[in-house]
């Protein structure tokens, strides 16, 4: 029997992982919108930018303008000097990006707090819902480990899901990887998938907390 890695396309898994850092972002606009949550959402910003500039830095593409703290963050690049790879390689960056930040700070700040799933591991669809639940389950809110990395996960989905702009980049090479099946980048493209699901469930319960504040506030 083939496993979901072997049989599901990239494409498939580039528009999941795009759709729900856009759920995440829009979470964060409509119902937490106020300062220390604009704030982590500008680190995930700075990761998702950094990450392009350095692709775009490898790949011979020049910088134009280099944005973190603004409405719109963005890179403004020229052609890279590897034709359609450097382009891709430059969009997608920030889903490496993000997924090696928040590996770093766990393992050598918070000292392997946390224990991440291999990605090489996954096998069944399922597994992509077990992982929010099986990361949640580690948060103890009487370390403070458990809230750096609950911080930054406020901001994953602007950490590591491309934009619409990355996939309007690139969009001849997206439709082809809806015909192409990699287990190796299958498992990554799950694991930044399942990571800003447990962002939109941190975000889903601070959203709650407050309405139910608010209700109790109200009388």
């Amino acid at each position: 029997m083939k496993t979901v890695r072997a049989m599901i396309n990239l494409g498939i898994i580039i528009v999941l992982i795009t759709a729900a850092g856009f759920a995440s972002n829009a979470l964060n606009w409509r119902y937490l919108n106020f300062g220390v949550i604009r704030f982590l959402y500008y680190i995930g910003a700075f990761v998702h930018e950094t990450s392009h500039a350095v692709l775009c830095v490898v790949t011979g593409a020049k910088i134009e303008e280099f944005t973190v703290f603004s409405s719109q963050p963005r890179v403004v690049h020229r052609k890279s000097k590897l034709p359609v790879l450097g382009e891709v390689l430059i969009s997608f960056a920030p889903i490496a990006g993000g997924l090696l930040f928040l590996f770093f700070v766990n393992r050598y700040l918070l000292g392997n707090y946390f224990v991440l799933p291999q990605f090489s591991g996954w096998q069944h669809w399922r597994d992509l819902f077990i992982l929010p639940l099986r990361f949640l389950l580690q948060i103890n809110l009487f370390q403070w480990q458990s809230w750096v990395m609950i911080f930054l996960f406020f901001n994953a989905g602007a950490m590591i899901g491309p934009s619409p702009q990355d996939l309007k980049n690139i969009w001849p090479v997206l439709i082809v990887l809806f015909f192409v099946t990699s287990a190796f980048f299958a498992g990554l493209g799950f694991m930044a998938l399942g990571l800003i699901l447990v962002n939109i469930a941190i975000q889903i319960v601070l959203i709650a907390i407050l309405k139910i504040a608010r209700l109790v506030a109200g009388g």
